[in-house]
C-alpha cells in the first residue's frame, strides 16, 4: 500500500508541532509496512483571497498515485480522493473560536467569508471516510461549528529520547512565539515578582519583537531563538518547570515533552488541550489567565523545588501512556 500524508508548509520556512507531527505520521506508517510520503503544499493565510487559493491548489492535486490519502491541517481536507482519512491538526481557527477576536465588528463581507470556510470545511470533513482529530479541542470544534463528529487520537512522542535532570532555578518556556501562545503572560508574571527566577524562552516567530520589549532588558529573561534538539532537551531536563499558557491550544507537544523529562507544567484554565494532561496539584499547576495569578503560581515552585520534583514524577509516569 502506499500512502500520501499532505501537509500545508509556510513560506516563511518557520517549523513546529505540526511538521514533528506530519514526520512522525510518516515513520509509524512506514514501520508498519506502509510505503508513505508527505506530499507538501505551499500555502498562505496572509489574506482571504490567498486562503482560497490554499483551498482550490489543494482540490487539484493529482493523488492518484496512492491507495491512502491522509489529509491535516487546513485546507488539506478540500483533496479529492475515494479513500481519503482527515487526521485534523485544526481548521483555519481566525474563521473558527478565535473569530470574535480578530473581528470583534465583522462586516458582511467578512461573515460572507466565514460562512464559505464553514461551507467547504463541512462538505470536505463529511465526503471523508473517517475523520479523527488531535484532541479533544479540535473535536469539540468540529462538533460545534461544522457537526462533524471525531475520534480523537493523541500523538505520541518516543518518551525514551527525552532526558531528566536536576531541577534548576530557571522556567522554560519553548515553542512559537505567536499572540495566541501568550508568552507575553509569563514575561509580565517574571516582571512584576520580586522573586531571582529566570525565564528562558526559546523558539522564534512573529510575536518576537514585541516580547523583547515587553521585557524591556529584564535580565531574568533570555530568549534563545533557535535551539538544537539536543539544547531543547537539556533545557526540558534541569528547569524547575515548564511554562504553557496559550489560548486554546490544539494539542501541544509542549506538555507531553515536559512530563516525558520529569518536569511539571504551568498552564492556564483557558489553555484547551493542555487541561487534559495537568492536573493541578499533582502534575502541575493550572493559573487564572492573567499575569499576576501566573506569577503566584511560578513563585511557589521558585519557592518548594521539592514539589516541583514531586510534581515531575507524576507527569513522567503519564507521558508513557
Amino acid at each position: 500500500m502506499r500512502a500520501a500524508i499532505v501537509a500545508p508548509y509556510a513560506s516563511s520556512g518557520e517549523r513546529g508541532g505540526a511538521e514533528r507531527f506530519y514526520e512522525g505520521l510518516k515513520h509509524a506508517l512506514n514501520a508498519a509496512g506502509v510505503e508513505t510520503e508527505i506530499v507538501g503544499v505551499s500555502l498562505s493565510e496572509a489574506t482571504f483571497e490567498d486562503i482560497m487559493a490554499g483551498y482550490e491548489r489543494c482540490a487539484a492535486l493529482d493523488l492518484s498515485a496512492y491507495d491512502l490519502v491522509i489529509s491535516t491541517k487546513a485546507p488539506t481536507f478540500n483533496i479529492r480522493h475515494p479513500n481519503h482519512i482527515v487526521y485534523l491538526v485544526h481548521t483555519v481557527r481566525v474563521f473558527y473560536d478565535m473569530f470574535e477576536v480578530n473581528f470583534p465588528v465583522p462586516s458582511p463581507e467578512v461573515l460572507a467569508q466565514q460562512a464559505r470556510i464553514h461551507q467547504l470545511d463541512t462538505a470536505a470533513f463529511r465526503a471523508a471516510r473517517r475523520v479523527f482529530s488531535i484532541g479533544h479541542e479540535v473535536a469539540g470544534r468540529l462538533a460545534r461549528w461544522n457537526g462533524v463528529s471525531s475520534e480523537v487520537l493523541h500523538p505520541p512522542i518516543d518518551e525514551e529520547h527525552y532526558l531528566t535532570g536536576p531541577s534548576e532555578d530557571y522556567f522554560f518556556l519553548p515553542g512559537r512565539l505567536h499572540p495566541w501562545k501568550r508568552v507575553d503572560l509569563a514575561i509580565e508574571a517574571v516582571r512584576a515578582s520580586q522573586k531571582q527566577f529566570k525565564l528562558l524562552v526559546a523558539g522564534t516567530g512573529e510575536a518576537e519583537a514585541d516580547l523583547r520589549a515587553l521585557a524591556d532588558g529584564d535580565p531574568r529573561i533570555s530568549f534563545l531563538g533557535r535551539v538544537s534538539p539536543q539544547e531543547m532537551k537539556e533545557l526540558y531536563a534541569n528547569c524547575r518547570a515548564v511554562i504553557f499558557a496559550p489560548i486554546r491550544e490544539d494539542y501541544g507537544y509542549v506538555t507531553v515533552e515536559a512530563f516525558a523529562s520529569g518536569k511539571p507544567v504551568i498552564t492556564c484554565s483557558d489553555s484547551g488541550e493542555p487541561l487534559r494532561f495537568v492536573q493541578h496539584g499533582k502534575t502541575g499547576l493550572v493559573s487564572r489567565p492573567d499575569a499576576d495569578d501566573l506569577r503566584a503560581v511560578m513563585e511557589i515552585l521558585h519557592d518548594q523545588p521539592g514539589l516541583a520534583e514531586d510534581m515531575g514524577r507524576e507527569a513522567q509516569a503519564i507521558a508513557k501512556n
